[in-house]
């Protein structure tokens, strides 16, 4: 997974925007739907927070205080230093934090507890709650006919082909299981605040 993500790391964005092998793919609404969102990460708060597999730093740039960005991949973490040149980055592993407990405010999660199977689920959660108070996961809303939990085959511009375990989310079953509550929700995208 890690090597994906690290090939990925200069196209990752044509997900975020409709590009490249992305741009025939039919998704009414989506452009509204991720204005909607990069907006109300833009409202969080400003803390000390910590974006854990923050990738290109294509939502790290909305959250304002003083950031961290942590990503496994060098390669992502170079694009992310371009986007959110506000920001600061480590290189680390998201489900062995390398800060000491009570480092942040917040820990933020787009798009990486999605993928992460049961016992990697718990071993992040408890790494967050020790670096932090508050939780925030952002993830991708169950669409209809759609399964919930499914490994994906994911193709790069390269021809390269992977395995991805995903999970997709219903809003209220997400906040359930994190213990806490839906604070945005969107035809696509759904975040939750613990």
């Amino acid at each position: 997974m890690k090597t994906y993500y690290d090939r990925r790391a200069p196209e990752y964005d044509d997900w975020w925007l409709g590009h490249g092998l992305f741009a025939e793919r039919e998704r009414p609404g989506w452009d509204r739907d991720r204005v909607k969102l990069a907006q109300f990460v833009s409202i969080l708060p400003p803390v000390r927070t910590l974006d854990v597999a923050c990738g290109t730093g294509f939502l790290t740039r909305h959250l304002r205080g003083d950031v961290v960005g942590l990503d496994a991949s060098e390669r992502m973490l170079t694009e992310a230093r371009r986007q959110a040149p506000n920001a600061s980055f480590v290189r680390g592993d998201a489900l062995a934090l390398p800060f000491e407990n009570d480092s942040f405010d917040r820990v933020f999660a787009s798009y990486f507890y999605c993928h992460l199977e049961e016992d990697d689920r718990r071993r992040f959660l408890a790494e967050a709650r020790g670096v932090a108070p508050e939780l925030v996961i952002v993830g991708s809303r169950l669409q209809a006919g759609a399964k919930p939990e499914r490994w994906e085959e994911r193709v790069l511009k390269d021809g390269s082909r992977w395995a991805v375990f995903k999970r997709v989310f219903v809003p209220d079953e997400l906040a359930t299981e994190l213990g806490g509550e839906v604070i945005f929700a969107s035809a696509y995208f759904v975040a939750v605040r613990a």
